[in-house]
């Protein structure tokens, strides 16, 4: 028989930008899935010093505008990338993948979404190697586009924050689904979207506006009015693989500029397009129904 909801544990650099947000409110929404655990992961030292800090931090203002304070396990992840590819950063939140992957079997995997980094999957994979031949999905928001473009200039920057981990992963034969930069980007929000969709959603749409707003004033360089929720493919694709396209490839390496290299013949899959509507409508709706159900009870 198979399991009515599906196993999931979902590692975000919270406080990063203005997406994970969002992604996490999905994810904590959607009735299907079994939240195992949330994971907050560092971002570099570029923005904060400390950052794993702040991502908790953020997970934790999230759960208490979703009610969920305390109902839900957050066990945090390390607070900086692997120094090379032998050797793990210990952390509750590695443990946490290492014990939940061990439940793991066919029909019923473990489904673990990295909105950042994948330190404490490349750390769960050295301080426990048998975890690779488990029942375990890693879903990793990161790397640039394969066909010669991308949406940065430089190195993209969740793997720009811990390129030896990004390398233990897609070397290891654990199954990977990468959406890179050139599809996570398309998933655009305006402001005005925003507005007419959750700005009458309560205290939680009110938030996720704010901040919003508030991160693109700080950061961005040039009259805005928009955002691309590029964490969010990782909550719609485990909630429905097939509104992906998926494209089977060898797994490659990762030079330091970020670029691709020759690697293993361990397959991976590279996600080369989203269900934007489906995205968007699903999170709206229960966004939109969560307000809803507060404000009557």
């Amino acid at each position: 028989m198979k399991p009515s909801r599906r196993r999931v544990i979902i590692n975000t650099d919270a406080k990063n930008e203005a997406d994970d947000q969002f992604a996490i409110v999905h994810g904590l929404l959607s009735p299907t899935f079994d939240i195992r655990g949330l994971i907050p992961a560092h971002f570099g030292t570029r923005r904060s010093n400390r950052s794993m800090a702040e991502s908790r931090e953020e997970i934790d203002l999230l759960l208490d505008l979703l009610d969920l304070a305390g109902k839900v396990p957050v066990a945090n992840g390390a607070p900086t990338g692997i120094p090379d590819e032998q050797t793990p950063v210990d952390s509750p939140g590695a443990r946490l993948i290492i014990e939940e992957s061990k439940l793991a079997g066919p029909g019923d995997p473990l489904f673990v979404s990295f909105l950042g980094p994948l330190t404490d999957m490349a750390s769960a994979i050295l301080l426990d190697p048998e975890i690779v031949h488990r029942e375990v999905i890693v879903i990793w928001i990161g790397g640039r586009g394969y066909h010669g473009h991308s949406s940065y200039p430089g190195i993209e920057f969740n793997l720009s924050n811990d390129i030896h981990a990004a390398n233990v992963v897609f070397g290891s034969g654990v199954t990977v689904w990468q959406v890179p930069s050139d599809v996570y980007t398309k998933v655009s929000v305006s402001y005005a979207e925003l507005d007419e969709k959750i700005g009458d959603a309560g205290p939680l749409g009110k938030y996720l506006i704010e901040q919003l707003h508030e991160w693109n004033e700080k950061w961005h360089g040039e009259p805005i009015e928009s955002r691309s929720l590029g964490d969010s493919p990782a909550i719609s694709l485990m909630l429905y693989p097939d509104s992906g396209n998926l494209l089977v490839r060898p797994a490659p390496r990762f030079g330091i500029d970020g670029w691709y290299l020759p690697g293993t013949n361990n397959p991976i899959s590279v996600v080369e397009q989203v269900d934007v509507r489906f995205l968007l409508e699903d999170m709206f709706a229960k966004i939109r129904r969560f307000a809803r159900q507060r404000s009557t009870s």
